[in-house]
This record gives structure tokens, sequence and C-alpha cells, in this order.
């Protein structure tokens, strides 16, 4: 078995009282392929370089802007491996323009950006300086969302004929006017003119494209506001329509009341169905035409490669949010390694969201406020 070193990570965003920045660094940590080396966290100079060095990092690594970060570290001989960007939707493009630019690597949040016009130049980017670049869908990273998928692509359901998606969470139910978290998100400047439409149905819209292989080419929306104070949507229903003739349904709320973080998926083929839930993703359901629904579990027999490539402890012991995202950072890590190293990437890393799927993700969202503006008038994605 190869040794390898563990690959330095930078990052920016992610500092005092972010959520998501603390969740990427435990993700990366996890599996002992990363360590978190240098960043600018916080907008203001003077406080990011203090949270800097409260996480253990050496003086001259804790900076005060995302430029002067790119360009410090391009040329020091031990220079980070990638950049993880975790910071509200808005800067996304531009930061990661910036260490494209400079040939670093780039471990982004999602969406990717608030423009399909700015997605796809960086998207252009991204394949001229032919570096890694991974887009955080999280969700693809669960073992069982990875059997599903071999299950699909094996056959075992036939053709596909309906896809059910939705993500249902209540925590935006009221307006929230102290609470970070919902400010910048409802904040069309810094979360883009999607609301649960960017935050959580880009999630339900990757797992869907992730699981069954295929492509949405046009979708009918109908978004809506229903807390009068909040300028972007909150709940959002989504028609959709698949390049081979399936059928599909997203539903994205965060005003539903009772729902954590419901994201739930259900695909129908001509002899087969299967569901899985987030909140329960141990399981994977499997409904056979005429014969019993039977239950997968991760770490349990019948498993493909790769849901077991993806399974760190033994069947019995629950894995959940933090397994899932810290196998994104060990599918990126593979394919740093292999960047690094001039060579094709081993195992299911190639599974990884990659920028495209963050253009994916960008192009939904406008698609949806088109279709939405039109009367949930059919619209192309693109």
């Amino acid at each position: 078995m190869t040794v390898r070193r563990r690959l330095r990570l930078g990052m920016v965003g992610g500092g005092q009282g972010a959520f998501i920045g603390a969740v990427h660094r435990m993700a990366a940590r996890l599996d002992d392929k990363w360590e978190l080396t240098a960043g600018v966290f916080q907008s203001d100079p003077k406080h990011s370089r203090e949270f800097g060095r409260s996480l253990g990092l050496a003086e001259d690594r804790c900076y005060g802007d995302f430029a002067d970060m790119a360009s410090a570290e391009a040329k020091r001989t031990d220079r980070i491996d990638a950049v993880s960007i975790v910071t509200p939707n808005h800067l996304h493009v531009p930061v990661a323009r910036v260490f494209v630019a400079a040939g670093l690597p780039v471990i982004c949040d999602k969406p990717l950006g608030i423009s399909a016009k700015d997605v796809k130049a960086l998207s252009s980017a991204v394949r001229r300086a032919g570096i890694p670049f991974i887009v955080t869908h999280t969700y693809s990273g669960y073992p069982m969302v990875r059997q599903a998928r071999a299950m699909i692509e094996a056959g075992e359901l036939g053709k596909i004929r309906v896809v059910q998606v939705e993500y249902a969470q209540d925590w935006l139910a009221n307006d929230l006017p102290e609470n970070k978290q919902a400010d910048w998100r409802g904040d069309p400047e810094r979360a883009g003119p999607g609301g649960a439409l960017g935050d959580i149905a880009t999630h339900a819209f990757h797992l869907a494209e992730f699981v069954t292989g295929l492509k949405a080419s046009a979708l009918s929306a109908d978004l809506s506001t229903f807390v009068e104070e909040r300028k972007v949507d909150d709940n959002a229903h989504v028609m959709l329509r698949y390049v081979d003739g399936a059928k599909g349904m997203l539903w994205a709320s965060q005003v539903a009341a009772g729902e954590a973080n419901g994201l739930r998926l259900r695909i129908f083929g001509e002899r087969a169905g299967l569901e899985w839930e987030q909140e329960t993703p141990e399981t994977l359901t499997i409904t056979k035409l005429g014969h019993p629904a039977h239950i997968l579990r991760r770490g349990g027999p019948g498993l493909s490669a790769a849901a077991i490539a993806a399974t760190r402890l033994p069947a019995g012991h629950p894995e959940g949010y933090l397994e899932a995202f810290a196998q994104i950072y060990s599918d990126a890590a593979e394919l740093i390694h292999a960047h690094l190293e001039v060579r094709a990437p081993e195992g299911f890393a190639a599974l990884a969201p990659g920028v495209e799927d963050g253009v994916r993700g960008v192009q939904f969202i406008e698609a949806a406020i088109q279709s939405h503006a039109h009367n949930s008038a059919w619209t192309e994605i693109s």
C-alpha cells in the first residue's frame, strides 16, 4: 500500500460563527488525508488572523486577504495543495478564479456561483489550468447513495421512468433577523437570486442526476416566498423532464414545519424502484415488481464495490453526514495526488462532483427562476 503525505489545505471563509466552515474542517481531518495549513477566514483582516491563530496555524499563513493568500501560497515550496472555499455564494467565483489562476486546485461549497455566465467562464478557466476542482455536494458521498447509483448503472431497475426528490426543512419558517446564517442566505446580493432554490434544491437536483446518471433537459417551476419579509424564495415545486423520457418532480422547502433535514430520493424503473432518506442513511429500500420490498444496509452483504469503498465502520456502527462529507474530501485527496503524480485516479474518486456539476446547479437555478417568471412555462436547462 502506498503511503502518501497529508495534503496541505487552505481555507477561505468559515470564520467565527460559520456553520459550514467547521464542518469542512472536521470532514477534511476525518480520514487523516488533509491538514489545515493556511487561510483567510473573515473579511476583517485582524479578526481573520486571530481566528487562524486560534486554529493553530503559523503566523505567516494567517492571511487577511484571499488574493494575497493565493499569491503567497503559489510561491512557496510547501504551498497548499488545494483551497477550500466556504464563503457566502457571491464570493465563490471571485475567490475560485484567483486560486485557479495561481494553479491551485479548488474544493468549493455549493452553489458554485450566482450567475451561469460566470460559472461557465470559471469552468473554462479550470479546463485550461488542468487542475482538480471539486464541488461539495455532500450527499453523493453516502455509501448507500453510491449503492443506488451502482444498481441503476447495472440496469437492475430497468429503464428509469420516474424520479421523485424532495428536501424539506423548517429552520426558516419564521423571519430570523438576528441569525447570521439566515441573514446572508436571505440577501440576494450574497446568496444569489435563489433562496431555498440555491441553498437546498441544488443538492436535490444534483442527487437525482448523480444517482440516475440522467440529465434533466427542461423544467417547470413554481416558487413561493411564504415569509413576508424575505427577499428570496423559501419553497420550490419543480417538474423535470429528462433527456431519455423520464419524468421528475422536485420539492424543496425551508418552511416545512417539523422537518429537520428531510432529503428523500425515490426512483422508479420498469422493473424496480428504490428509496433513500438522508435522515436514515444506513439503509436503501428496494422494491422489485411482483416481489416484497427488501432493505440493503451499509456495511452488510450484497453491496457494490463503490458502496464498500465509501464505508468506514462495520455494519451496525452508524455513519452519517460527517462521514459523507469526509468521503468528498477523501475523493478530492486522491484526485489531487493523481494530478501531482501525473496518473489516473484510483478507486472511485472520479465520483466526486466537479466543476461541471457546479455549472449544472447554477443553470438549474436560473432556469427555475426564468420559468417561474413566465407562469411556470417549460424552460430549457442550459
